[in-house]
């Protein structure tokens, strides 16, 4: 479910999504308390309800990432909230400070929707991964946990990949139940080095 010509949002979309992110990040920083966006201002496909994640970065360490697995939210706004609880909200982190941002960079993923994935095993499950490709979703008993597909740049290996999700879900690398939910999912990704030294103007 890598993103595809038609699922890829244009340019002027891709910029407006960055922008928006950044500028939340800023109002959150300044606690200015900056409106969320307009939606009357923004291209029709950012009005759909669609489901998105936050990354920032500094010098290629994670610093912050929030996001949704479903979609409830016009995208530009899903892209906000998320932007403000990555910067600000991220239990492993404290709040992004502003000398931080001045070094960051940012990353949006819009998601396509969750597909879901019928095995019967461990093995089927690590056959059917497709590397660089798939996001991934597993739930089981309440606890859930997902890699975006970026994961796959530091975790290649399908087994490995699979290891640390659960690890990350709560479970010991080797737990398996048949009861175990999965689901993938896409991600059509834009970034943007240093936002803090552009102009962050909100969409408009």
């Amino acid at each position: 479910m890598e993103a595809t010509l038609s699922t890829r949002l244009e340019p002027r979309s891709r910029d407006l999504l960055l922008r928006t992110a950044a500028t939340a990040i800023e109002s959150g920083l300044a606690s200015a308390g900056h409106p969320l966006p307009d939606l009357g201002d923004v291209p029709e496909a950012l009005r759909r309800e669609q489901a998105s994640f936050v990354t920032i970065t500094i010098e290629g360490r994670l610093r912050g990432c929030c996001g949704s697995l479903e979609a409830r939210h016009p995208l530009v706004t899903d892209v906000w909230r998320n932007a403000q609880a990555s910067a600000f909200r991220d239990p492993r982190f404290d709040p992004l400070q502003r000398r931080e941002w001045l070094r960051a960079d940012l990353e949006v993923s819009v998601l396509s929707p969750l597909e879901r994935v019928v095995v019967s095993s461990e093995l089927e499950l690590l056959h059917s991964l497709r590397p660089g490709v798939d996001g991934l979703v597993i739930a089981w008993r309440g606890m859930r946990a997902t890699f975006l597909p970026k994961v796959w740049e530091q975790l290649p290996e399908p087994r490995e990949f699979l290891q640390h999700l659960k690890q990350k879900a709560g479970w010991q690398a080797d737990f398996w139940a048949p009861d175990i939910e999965v689901w993938r999912y896409g991600t059509d990704i834009m970034s943007m080095e240093r936002p803090a030294s552009r102009s962050t103007r909100p969409p408009g």
